[in-house]
């Protein structure tokens, strides 16, 4: 067994314990493609995803050089008509890129010395064969000595296209590599059995098309037959739950989010585990530096992108077009490609049937609540205290300051075909209000009394503000929305806080006449319960 060649199954060994995860189905998928013509596959998820531990289970799977009937004997994939002939009977490459990457760091030497450090690794472990023959040279000969073709499982494959983003020269020397071992007609036939390579971003595109061209590829926007080995499933957290005496309606808030057609919804299996191993729901995002790249992203000065985050952190959904991103860091065209990144790098979940990308989860949220206070736009910067200040005047029940903003931010922020329509004042309170995860969880059509309360910001435990319920009307008055909290008994469902409640009626007068404000409030407070 070697570091790279054939390197045991070990690493699954050490994973495979009573907490596992089942996800060995994604061998079966895998197997459909050994020694087929679509026999290179690259799937794309964000980190913390479990890239790494589907990359040790392939490889204990496919070695030669080792017998793992025992790790997957109680597994899905041994039930599976093509699970004995696979098992153990490839030779496999495996390679992590970023640990060359680190050690390129530690030597301080160009991320372009990445490929010959990859071949000199390979090529050590090869031993000798031919004097002066090439890396792929050496590989064929042995495959012909040991009558195996070889699989390549490359984790992180794309760490070079982003640790080395603005070095063009050290990208094309890494992708080149890559060619020479899977679009090169004198050896990918020869040698290549299948290829597994996983990253965050898809495959880099020279020009309009993908560098490495004869890959299948599987992303956060298409994951399609691969979607339920993006991350956890439903059932498979709410069994994770159940065993551990978890509340699941309190991880789904704050883990769920991400939603594949036909799989539903998926979660992230490292917050997912890092919350029950550490008895706390927190965002763990912060713990991987996929998170330091959001300020970046968020404060690009492309038109219409600071409206556009505002929309998103005030929980609506937004429009993307994804189709022209260059698959790196750096070829940006607008916000479209900013937005695109967003989902690759799982900060922005994306539904591929209406087009729209919204803020996953409660984790992710707080990313972008950290992250918007440290934007230096003047036009987000002035959203932030028009939000912060509209949050001081409801609370002191100004109610002629609240609705001169509501009506502000329905005027700057609704386009005007849809400025009279119904549903989009539900939309400006949400962006009027959009600094609520300072001090608050939102909720919208929350069952409370008789029926649905619009929308209902609950304070945070470190919070000491009141409760917010507001309620919408459309062509009426503010005084009739405050009636109907009232009448439907909608503060029932919170009569044993012991906070303060406030209910907010807000009206739209689509037909105001000269002299009435289109937009009216009307606020009443409930004292706390004692």
């Amino acid at each position: 067994m070697g570091i790279y060649i054939n390197p045991g199954n070990s690493g699954f060994a050490e994973i495979n314990d009573q907490d596992y995860v089942d996800k060995t189905l994604l061998i079966d998928l895998i197997n459909k493609t050994v020694e087929k013509k679509n026999k290179l596959t690259c799937i794309s998820r964000p980190r913390r995803f479990g890239k790494s531990y589907a990359a040790k289970m392939l490889t204990a799977y496919y070695d030669c050089t080792c017998d793992s009937r025992p790790l997957f004997a109680d597994k899905k994939i041994s039930h599976t008509p093509d699970y004995a002939k696979y098992l153990n009977q490839y030779n496999v490459i495996c390679l992590d890129i970023t640990a060359f990457i680190s050690e390129a760091k530690r030597q301080q030497a160009s991320l372009r010395i990445i490929p010959n450090m990859i071949v000199n690794a390979i090529t050590k472990e090869l031993g000798t064969t031919k004097d002066n023959s090439t890396l792929n040279e050496k590989l064929i000969d042995f495959v012909n000595h040991t009558h195996k073709r070889i699989i390549f499982i490359i984790d992180e494959w794309d760490a070079v296209i982003r640790e080395a983003q603005q070095d063009e020269i050290a990208q094309q020397a890494y992708l080149n590599l890559l060619r020479g071992w899977f679009k090169n007609g004198n050896f990918t036939p020869k040698a290549v059995a299948a290829a597994y390579m996983t990253g965050i971003l898809p495959i880099k595109k020279d020009g309009s098309q993908s560098a490495i061209s004869d890959f299948n590829e599987y992303t956060m926007i298409k994951p399609r037959i691969f979607g339920e080995f993006v991350g956890f499933t439903e059932s498979e957290v709410a069994a994770i739950c159940q065993k551990k005496n978890i509340d699941f309606d309190k991880m789904k808030r704050w883990y769920d989010g991400y939603y594949f057609k036909e799989i539903g919804s998926i979660y992230n299996p490292n917050s997912v585990i890092k919350a029950i191993e550490n008895e706390d729901f927190d965002s763990y995002w912060t713990e991987t530096s996929a998170a330091e790249g959001l300020l970046d992203y968020i404060s690009k000065d492309y038109n219409g992108l600071t409206k556009t985050i505002a929309e998103l952190i005030g929980g609506l959904e937004v429009k993307v077009d994804t189709i022209g991103f260059a698959n790196d860091l750096t070829t940006f065209r607008g916000k479209n490609d900013v937005l695109t990144l967003m989902i690759h790098l799982g900060y922005l979940a994306y539904d591929s049937e209406k087009k729209t990308v919204h803020i996953p989860n409660e984790e992710i949220k707080l990313e972008f609540q950290r992250s918007i206070h440290e934007v230096k736009h003047e036009a987000t910067l002035k959203r932030l205290a028009e939000s912060e200040q509209l949050f001081a005047d409801t609370i002191r029940q100004n109610e002629d300051a609240v609705a001169a903003q509501i009506e502000k931010v329905h005027a700057e922020e609704t386009a005007p075909l849809h400025y009279n329509k119904e549903d989009s004042l539900r939309s400006v309170i949400k962006l009027a209000y959009y600094t609520y995860r300072d001090h608050y969880l939102q909720f919208e059509e929350l069952p409370a009394g008789e029926g649905y309360a619009d929308i209902v910001y609950l304070p945070k435990h470190d919070s000491d503000w009141p409760i917010l319920l507001i309620e919408l009307k459309w062509n009426q008055n503010a005084q009739g929305a405050i009636e109907q909290i009232l009448q439907k008994k909608y503060p029932a469902v919170l009569q044993d806080t012991t906070r303060e409640i406030l209910l907010v009626g807000i009206n739209y007068n689509k037909d105001a006449k000269a002299g009435n404000k289109k937009h009216t409030c009307k606020i009443v407070s409930l004292p706390a319960a004692h």
